[in-house]
């Protein structure tokens, strides 16, 4: 499936077209991928990869998820004998990345040790298997992605300065939801359809009292988070219409710490303007027919709901 990115923020694209031109640079070339979690650090490095035209696989390790003593086997893979438990040859993710993407997914969690040979096979784009002899070539592109300010980690010696900088050739951050307001209602819509599709369930439209609660909420998990509370909302709810009520409670509760309100008029038109849309199977000449207005008046209606504080679009 193709990778789908929701741009409806400067912030989101500058990182997007940031992005296009990395996956034209030399594979050689590393890049870093900085953000909150959750804000889709690993969609942008699946982005990168697609858009590359790599004919080897997108391979990922979470260097946070392995201890110490197996994240080096893992990257480099071993040969028989090389620790005990090691009974037969095994190719690692280098090997398996050939042509390809390797993501290196919560950099800073790498040890020390791991620091300095993941930063010799960047110099050299050799390495070798653990227990091994024959060096092999490093025939992927390397995309590290953190949530930690890895220039205050070398500071406090947490993290190695010259692995920072090599991995830092290129680098993209990405926005969090808090600093794109505008991006709740789409990226909403957008799960309420995905997560319809795949119960092959009818499309849920969001309601304009689910949005406003939504554009209310500081989502500390970012996408992630927005993700999840339309999951449930779908499981909780009924009916073709996701309420206000089907959110979580946590999200409902902020929303009433900052005084809830009736939805404006204009949070209202786009909503309905979005559902008439939807029901319409995104045909805009049949939306516009159904609404009684000109097709250039509902791309007009569509761009005034698009540049609104974001509640609604």
């Amino acid at each position: 499936m193709s990778v789908e990115i929701v741009i409806e923020s400067a912030a989101m694209r500058r990182a997007v077209e940031h992005a296009e031109r990395s996956a034209t640079a030399p594979s050689t070339t590393t890049l870093l991928v900085t953000g909150e979690t959750g804000t889709g650090k690993d969609l942008l490095a699946r982005f990168v990869h697609e858009r590359s035209g790599a004919t080897g696989p997108l391979v990922t390790i979470d260097c946070a998820s392995l201890p110490e003593s197996l994240l080096e086997s893992e990257l480099f893979g071993h040969e028989r004998g090389a620790f005990t438990g090691a009974t037969e040859p095994r190719a690692g993710r280098l090997e398996g990345a050939r042509g390809g993407t390797l993501v290196l997914d919560e950099i800073a969690a790498l040890a020390p040790p791991a620091q300095a040979k993941l930063l010799r096979v960047l110099d050299e784009r050799r390495f070798t298997r653990l227990g091994g002899g024959r060096a092999m070539d490093l025939d992927a592109r390397v995309i590290a992605l953190t949530n930690v300010d890895l220039a205050r980690a070398t500071e406090t010696g947490a993290f190695r300065h010259d692995l920072y900088f090599r991995l830092n050739v290129l680098s993209i951050g990405l926005p969090p939801l808090r600093e794109q307001p505008e991006a709740i209602a789409p990226l909403a819509e957008l799960f309420a359809r995905r997560f319809a599709h795949a119960q092959r369930t009818d499309t849920k439209i969001v309601r304009p009292d689910a949005l406003r609660v939504l554009s209310r909420y500081n989502f500390p998990g970012n996408v992630r988070e927005l993700r999840n509370a339309i999951e449930q909302a779908l499981v909780r709810g009924s009916g073709r219409r996701i309420e206000a009520a089907d959110l979580p409670e946590r999200l409902r509760a902020a929303s009433m710490d900052t005084g809830t309100s009736r939805p404006t008029l204009a949070e209202v038109e786009a909503a309905y303007v979005r559902s008439v849309l939807d029901e319409a199977g995104g045909n805009k000449s049949r939306a516009a027919r159904v609404l009684g207005i000109s097709r250039k008046n509902l791309y007009e209606r569509l761009r005034r709901a698009a540049s609104s504080a974001g509640t609604d679009q």
